[in-house]
C-alpha cells in the first residue's frame, strides 16, 4: 500500500540543513539535498518519485506549480506547491527566472510530501546575530549577489575590510524592526531602495 511505503520513507528520511547562507546567517536544505537523500529510500520501498511543473495564472501573475508524486506502480500519492515568478531579476533572463522559481516550488512540494519542515517554531528566538562582513555577502549563493551587487558593495567598503573586520549594526528592517548589519543595509538599499532584513528581501523579490 502506497501510504505505508510513504510512511516508511518519511520515518527514515533525514535531510540535515547542511547549506549555509552567510548573508542571512541561517542553514537550509536544497531540493538537490532532498532528492539525494530520498532516492535510496524510494528504491528500498520499490517506489518511483517524479516531479512535474505546470504554469498557472492566478490573479494577474504567473505561478509555477510543482507536483511531487510517489508511486509503486499500483497507486500513488502527490503533493503540490506554487511559487510566483518575479517580474524581473538582474542578470537573469526569462528562462533562468522560471528555472529558479521551479526549483523553489519543487523543494516545497517535496517538503510537503515527505513532511520536511523549513520553518522555525513560532517561539524560536533564534541565535545572537553575528555581524556580517562584506565578504559574507559576496560569498553567499542564495542572497542573489550579482556581479553588479558585488561591485556596489566593494565601492562602499575598503578592500578586504582593512582595519574593520566586521560591520556594526547601523539600521533596522523597515518592516519588522529587526537589527541589520551595515552590509545588509547597503545591499538592501541598492536592490530594493529601502532597508529590509533578508526575510523581507525575499518577499520583496517575489512581489
Amino acid at each position: 500500500m502506497i501510504v505505508k511505503k510513504l510512511q516508511a520513507i518519511q520515518s527514515e528520511l533525514d535531510v540535515p540543513k547542511s547549506q549555509y547562507n552567510s548573508f542571512g546567517e541561517y542553514y537550509y536544505r536544497s531540493c538537490e539535498d532532498i532528492l539525494k537523500a530520498v532516492k535510496p529510500l524510494c528504491e528500498k520501498q520499490g517506489c518511483t518519485l517524479t516531479i512535474s511543473d505546470e504554469m498557472v495564472f492566478i490573479g494577474d501573475r504567473y505561478y509555477v506549480k510543482a507536483t511531487a508524486t510517489l508511486t509503486d506502480g499500483d497507486s500513488s500519492v502527490s503533493t503540490s506547491a506554487c511559487a510566483r515568478e518575479t517580474l524581473e531579476k538582474k542578470k537573469m533572463d526569462a528562462a533562468q527566472i522560471t528555472g529558479s522559481t521551479s526549483s523553489y516550488a519543487r523543494k516545497y512540494a517535496l517538503n510537503g510530501l515527505f513532511c520536511l519542515d523549513d520553518v522555525k517554531d513560532a517561539d524560536h528566538n533564534g541565535k545572537e546575530e553575528r555581524p556580517a562582513t562584506v565578504k559574507d555577502a559576496q560569498n553567499t549563493f542564495n542572497a542573489d549577489i550579482t556581479p553588479e551587487d558585488e561591485e556596489y558593495i566593494n565601492s562602499q567598503q575598503p578592500p578586504e575590510d582593512k582595519g574593520n573586520k566586521t560591520d556594526t549594526v547601523r539600521s533596522e528592517c523597515e518592516v519588522c524592526g529587526k537589527s541589520m548589519t551595515k552590509s545588509q543595509v547597503e545591499l538592501s538599499n541598492h536592490k530594493f531602495g529601502r532597508a529590509l532584513c533578508p526575510e523581507h528581501q525575499k518577499e520583496a523579490a517575489n512581489e
